[in-house]
């Protein structure tokens, strides 16, 4: 047989109200564990001890609870201290990898300026070879000049004959051409 609410609240000391409240909070407690007498609720024997044990209970489902999040807390821990670790690692290659960038860029910049002064050296060398190439080329320069200066000098005395002989057959031709219109047919 089965107690009613009242008798369990006696039995367990709490209030009727504290005894609803744990039947409630149980799933499916009421269509499993009670039936109804003449106009009282009754519990069954198995519905009695989930209720007095209910206080061990949710001790237990807290505690257990407790232990998930404890246990969750320390495998998130673990986890993060991993990635720490894996970071770690990347942070020293890359960390690495700028100490080779550092070194390469260094020794560019010293590459760069030996570059440099040869460039300087060279074109030192060059500018002391142009010299001597100016000074030959303005050897030639003269003597070309020289040279076409007597070729110059034929050249006018040449355009000066062949002048007077264009002007003197210019006016062989202009006494022609008046001997020719003074003729009495030309006069119309």
């Amino acid at each position: 047989m089965g107690k009613t609410i009242r008798q369990l609240s006696e039995e367990l000391k709490l209030s009727k109200q504290a005894i609803n409240q744990r039947i409630n909070s149980i799933n499916g407690f009421r269509s499993k564990h009670t039936y109804k007498v003449k106009n009282h609720l009754e519990i069954d024997n198995q519905g009695v001890k989930i209720l007095t044990n209910f206080d061990k209970q949710k001790r237990q489902e807290r505690e257990q609870n407790q232990q998930h999040k404890n246990d969750k807390s320390e495998n998130i821990d673990h986890i993060l201290l991993k990635q720490l670790d894996v970071k770690d690692q990347q942070i020293a290659n890359l960390q690495q990898a700028l100490d080779q960038q550092q070194k390469l860029q260094i020794a560019t910049v010293a590459e760069n300026h030996q570059l440099k002064e040869n460039v300087r050296k060279l074109s030192g060398l060059l500018e002391t070879s142009g010299s001597t190439q100016k000074q030959q080329a303005n050897d030639k320069d003269n003597n070309l000049s020289n040279n076409a200066n007597a070729i110059h000098g034929k050249d006018k005395s040449n355009n000066q004959n062949e002048n007077k002989v264009a002007e003197y057959d210019n006016r062989q031709e202009k006494s022609f051409k008046s001997k020719i219109n003074n003729n009495w047919w030309h006069f119309w």
